[in-house]
C-alpha cells in the first residue's frame, strides 16, 4: 500500500510540471447502523475522508487527451477501506474514424437500474459500496472502430485487478472473512493472464443496443472454503477464499425512448463457473413530467432480475472446497421512484426496493443529493434490509441497515 500511494504522488509530482487542467473532489463521509452489530469487532458509526483529484492535459488541437486521476480513501474502522487506487491513467488518440486509448482506464456498460450485469471490464472496489458501482482502475488497449453501422470497442486486458472485500471490522461485511491474500486462480499466469473483450454499440432509430463478448479472468469471483479454514473442533469457518476462474460471457444491452417510457434489458450467458448458466435484468422507467404544474418530474421504475444460480449457501460448510457464488438477485422485482426536481440545486431523490419473489425478503434503498452553492454537493444514502432469509447471501447484512452522508467539494 505504502508503494502504491508513493507512486501515485510521485505522478502526481510529474504531472504538475505540465500545464493542464486539474478538477476533482474532496468527500467527507459519516455513516449511522439503526442496530447493533452481528460481530464484535464491528462499530454502530463510520467516518472516512476521500479525495479525488484529475489533472487532463490536451494538444494536437484535442486529438491527443492524457489523463490522470487517483484516488485515496481514510476510513475510521476498516483498514480494507483505508486503500488507494490509480482510477485512470492514459492516453487518447482520435482520428476521423478510430480513437486510441492506452494505460489504465475506465469503461461503463450498461442500462439498467438495479444491477449492471454487463459491466465487466473494470473490477467492483467493494469496499466502496456494495451496490458495485464504483469501479477499479483498469490497465488496457482499447482502439475503437468507428463506421456507419457502429462502434467497435476492441480490449485488451493485460492484467487482472482483485476485487476488494471489506475486512472484519468492516461493515457492512460477509458473515464469513474473505482472505484477500491467499486468492486462487484457475490459470496459472494468475493476475498476469491477458484478457479479451469486444463491443458493438450502435444507435437504431429510438434503440440503443449493445453487443459484448469476453473471455479472461472473471471480475466475479466464486468463494472456497479450503478444510485448513474450518476448525476441526466445533466446525467454525474462519475465512473464505476467493476463486478467480477463466470465464467467456456474450451480452446485450439495449434502451430504447418512446416518448416518456424507457425501456431497458441486459442479459447475459457465461460459461467457465461450473454450469453455463445465463442472467437477465429488463423494465422501464416512466416520467411524469410537470407533476401538477411544477418544475418537479416523478419517475417510476419497474425491473425484473434473473439469475440462473443458485442463492442457497446454508450447505457451503458441508462441502469444503465446492465453489459457491453469492449473487442474491435469482428472481426479485425492482420498483421505485425517481424525483427530479429542475431546481437551480439540482436536487434529486431515488427510492428503490428489492422484492424477492420467493420470499427471501426485501432491500431498499434511498439515495438523496442537493447542491450547495457552486462547489458543495450534499448527499443522503440510506440502505435497509427486511426478512432476510438466513440461508441467502444477503444474510450477513440482516443487521446492517444503515444511513450515510456524504458532503463534497468539487474543484
Amino acid at each position: 500500500m505504502k508503494q502504491r500511494l508513493l507512486a501515485i504522488i510521485g505522478l502526481f509530482t510529474l504531472v504538475n510540471v505540465y500545464a493542464g487542467d486539474w478538477r476533482g473532489y474532496v468527500e467527507f463521509e459519516g455513516s449511522a447502523f439503526f442496530e447493533n452489530p452481528a460481530f464484535a469487532e464491528q462499530s454502530n458509526s463510520d467516518l472516512s475522508i476521500a479525495a479525488q483529484p484529475e489533472y487532463l492535459q490536451e494538444w494536437n488541437n484535442g486529438n491527443d487527451i492524457f489523463t490522470f486521476t487517483p484516488f485515496y480513501r481514510i476510513d475510521q474502522r476498516d483498514n480494507n477501506r483505508t486503500h488507494g487506487d490509480l482510477r485512470e491513467l492514459s492516453w487518447i488518440h482520435a482520428a476521423d474514424d478510430w480513437e486510441l486509448l492506452a494505460g489504465v482506464g475506465k469503461v461503463f456498460w450498461g442500462v439498467t437500474e438495479a444491477v449492471h450485469l454487463v459491466d465487466i471490464v473494470n473490477q467492483t472496489d467493494l469496499v466502496e459500496s456494495l451496490d458495485g458501482e464504483e469501479k477499479l482502475g483498469q490497465p488496457m488497449i482499447d482502439l475503437s472502430l468507428i463506421r456507419d453501422w457502429g462502434v467497435v470497442d476492441l480490449f485488451v486486458l493485460p492484467w487482472f485487478r482483485e476485487r476488494t472485500f471489506p475486512s472484519e471490522d468492516g461493515r457492512p461485511r460477509f458473515a464469513i472473512p474473505i482472505d484477500t491474500h491467499d486468492p486462487i486462480y484457475e490459470s496459472s499466469a494468475e493476475q498476469h493472464h491477458v484478457d479479451f473483450a469486444a463491443r458493438w454499440s450502435n444507435s437504431i432509430g429510438e434503440w440503443d443496443i449493445g453487443l459484448s463478448y469476453f473471455y479472461g479472468t472473471s471480475r466475479e469471483p466464486r468463494f472456497v472454503i479450503l478444510p485448513s479454514a474450518i476448525d476441526p473442533v466445533d466446525g467454525t469457518v474462519s475465512e473464505a477464499t476467493p476463486l478467480y476462474e477463466i470465464i467467456n460471457q456474450i451480452s446485450i444491452d439495449l434502451q430504447a425512448i418512446y416518448g416518456s417510457w424507457l425501456w431497458k434489458l441486459e442479459a447475459y450467458n457465461r460459461g467457465g463457473q461450473g454450469d453455463r448458466f445465463a442472467a437477465a435484468a429488463g423494465g422501464f422507467e416512466y416520467t411524469f413530467v410537470g407533476v401538477h404544474e411544477s418544475a418537479i418530474d416523478v419517475g417510476v421504475i419497474a425491473e425484473y432480475l434473473y439469475d440462473g444460480r443458485d442463492d442457497e449457501i446454508g450447505s457451503i460448510v458441508v462441502t469444503p472446497g465446492t465453489p459457491f457464488s453469492t449473487s442474491p438477485f435469482q428472481n426479485d422485482l425492482v420498483l421505485g421512484t425517481r424525483l427530479t426536481f429542475n431546481d437551480m440545486q439540482s436536487t434529486e431523490l431515488l427510492a428503490v426496493a428489492i422484492i424477492d419473489l420467493e420470499g427471501n425478503g426485501q432491500t431498499f434503498s434511498l439515495e438523496a443529493s442537493r447542491r450547495i452553492g457552486n462547489d458543495w454537493v450534499l448527499a443522503l444514502e440510506g440502505n435497509a434490509f427486511s426478512h432476510i432469509s438466513d440461508d441467502t447471501s444477503l444474510a450477513s447484512f440482516k443487521k446492517d441497515s444503515n444511513i450515510r452522508l456524504m458532503m463534497t467539494r468539487y474543484f
